[in-house]
C-alpha cells in the first residue's frame, strides 16, 4: 500500500516530467476577456476546444457585451451554440448568467470562488478555470475529464465525485504548482493518456504509472517494463 510520503513524492516526480514534456502547456480556448472566458468554458462541457473556438468567434461578433448576451433571443442564441451540444441549457444558463451579472455585479465577472459558483452554469471547475485564466487567482484545481481520468490511473485519487478528486490533487501537491496541474493533464490525456487507447508505449511517466500493466501486458524489446511504482 502506498503511502501519503511516497505518493506526493511519485506525484511531484510525474509533474515534473510532464512539465518538461508539455513546456507549452496551457488553456487551448480562446477568448479576450474574463466574460469571453466564462461563456466559452461553460459552452465547453461536454464539447471539444477545437468547436468552441470554432463558433465563438460568430458568437461574440454578434452578441459583444455582457448586456447583448443578457438581452439576447434565446432561439437565436441557440442557433449559434448548437453544435456545442446540450444547447437549450448552456443558451438558458449563458443568458441568466449574464442577467445576474448586470443586476448584481454590475456587468463585471466576480473574482471570487463563492461568487462565481453563483451563477447560472457555473460549478467550481468553471469557477477554477476562470479565476485561474481570467485573473490569475489560484484557488484550487480544475478537474475536467481528462483531469478525472488521469487522477485515477496516475494513482492522484480514487474519487468519482470532480469536487472530492480536487481535494485529493490539493492534498497532493503544493498551493504553487496547482494553477500548472490542469493543463499538463489535460495536455498529457489529449496527446497520450487516451480514454479509449493510451499510447503507454509512448508516455514519459509509464514507470511511474501504477495503471501501466492494465494496458500493456508484454512490454515490447527495447521499452522498460519495469513498474517502479504501484498500488498494491
Amino acid at each position: 500500500m502506498e503511502t501519503d510520503f511516497v505518493k506526493k513524492k511519485r506525484a511531484g516526480t510525474i509533474i515534473r516530467i510532464l512539465a518538461k514534456s508539455y513546456p507549452d502547456a496551457k488553456i487551448a480556448l480562446r477568448y479576450k476577456d474574463p466574460f469571453q472566458l466564462l461563456v466559452v468554458t461553460i459552452l465547453s462541457a461536454q464539447s471539444t476546444d477545437k468547436q468552441i473556438n470554432k463558433i465563438s468567434p460568430a458568437l461574440f461578433a454578434k452578441f459583444k457585451t455582457v448586456k447583448g448576451f443578457a438581452g439576447a433571443n434565446i432561439k437565436e442564441f441557440e442557433r449559434y451554440v448548437h453544435s456545442t451540444g446540450f444547447y437549450h441549457n448552456k443558451a438558458k444558463n449563458i443568458k441568466a448568467m449574464a442577467q445576474k451579472l448586470l443586476a448584481e455585479f454590475n456587468g463585471k465577472v466576480p473574482q471570487t470562488m463563492e461568487e462565481l459558483v453563483s451563477l447560472p452554469g457555473v460549478a467550481r471547475k468553471t469557477a477554477n478555470i476562470v479565476l485561474s485564466n481570467g485573473f490569475g487567482i489560484i484557488v484550487g484545481i480544475a478537474v475536467d475529464t481528462h483531469v478525472k481520468r488521469l487522477s485515477q490511473r496516475l494513482g492522484f485519487s480514487k474519487q468519482e465525485d470532480p469536487n472530492k478528486i480536487e481535494q485529493d490533487l490539493m492534498d497532493i501537491f503544493p498551493k504553487k504548482i496547482w494553477g500548472k496541474i490542469n493543463h499538463l493533464l489535460i495536455h498529457h490525456g489529449r496527446t497520450v493518456c487516451d480514454a479509449k487507447k493510451p499510447k503507454c508505449l509512448e508516455c514519459p511517466v509509464r514507470d511511474l504509472c501504477p495503471s501501466y500493466k492494465m494496458f500493456v501486458k508484454t512490454p515490447r524489446w527495447g521499452v522498460s517494463s519495469k513498474i517502479c511504482w504501484t498500488l498494491e
